[in-house]
């Protein structure tokens, strides 16, 4: 098969399975967690475990930090001098600011680079990326493969329940979410990301959190957005249980399930379970 005309490139916030870029063609550029004194691409991480173990009981929240313009030269050129075009996909511009150096960076490389916000995370950026590598491939132009990402980050909305508010506070990361902070309830909020972190629904229960997932789910299917997925953190067992009930809903497997990592982990715990629906054109080989 011959090297597509457009690369897409993107950063590693999507959490899709080891591997799944690889099998699209998509190379990433990855951000750092920064834990004491030591200093980590999130992408060499060869899991998440120790890390979120550590998280758990930490008196100072870890931070993470976005990838240098150098990062992003390293790729770009190798690309550019290859005589190809890039689109780069990247972590919402709300609360990251990759796509910001992306940009820096695309302006030194030379050669077409359009950098697109994908105005999402987790998920949500990793489907709005298969979207657009699934036009690359099909030999699209790049404002062809952009235009798919645009649709994409329409098609895709992703919801997600949290434990606690707690991380999101210490992290800074919390936007609109704020105005639940405070309450006297033990309350489970419902969360999804619309540039910044925006609130949904707020329950009383895990087990009230994790119906309403699923009542999302049925919302998609009935949409017609029948490519579901499932992310979690630290929650395998309850990722499992969606899993079968996504099976029954939708007649199929999910695109992926798949643990978020520290850099979006950081700032809003363990505990996170995350839903999302897609309409299945944004995956068609025809361009």
């Amino acid at each position: 098969m011959p090297t597509p005309p457009v690369a897409v490139v993107t950063d590693s916030t999507h959490y899709l399975p080891k591997g799944m870029l690889d099998l699209v063609g998509v190379q990433e550029v990855s951000l750092y967690v920064n834990d004491g004194d030591h200093h980590e691409r999130e992408a060499d991480m060869p899991d998440f475990d120790a890390y979120y173990e550590r998280l758990r009981t930490a008196p100072e929240l870890p931070t993470t930090s976005q990838p240098s313009i150098g990062d992003f030269l390293a790729v770009y050129e190798p690309l550019v001098g290859a005589g190809r075009d890039v689109v780069s996909i990247h972590i919402s511009g709300g609360i990251s600011g990759t796509v910001e150096s992306a940009r820096q960076a695309a302006a030194d490389a030379g050669g077409q680079i359009a950098v697109v916000d994908s105005e999402s995370a987790a998920g949500g950026l990793g489907a709005i990326v298969l979207a657009a590598a699934t036009a690359a491939n099909a030999g699209a132009d790049a404002a062809a493969v952009v235009r798919r990402a645009e649709e994409a980050m329409v098609g895709v909305r992703m919801w997600f329940a949290v434990d606690t508010l707690e991380y999101l506070r210490r992290g800074g990361r919390i936007g609109t979410a704020q105005a639940w902070l405070g309450g006297a309830l033990k309350i489970k909020p419902i969360l999804t990301l619309t540039r910044e972190i925006t609130p949904i629904e707020r329950v009383r229960t895990s087990g009230r959190a994790f119906e309403r997932l699923i009542d999302y789910l049925r919302t998609r299917q009935a949409d017609g957005a029948t490519t579901w997925m499932v992310q979690h953190i630290r929650a395998q067992e309850q990722a499992d249980h969606i899993v079968e009930r996504g099976r029954e809903l939708f007649g199929s497997e999910p695109l992926f399930v798949s643990e978020i990592g520290p850099v979006i982990g950081t700032h809003v715990g363990p505990g996170l379970l995350g839903v999302a629906g897609m309409p299945p054109s944004l995956l068609d080989h025809q361009t």
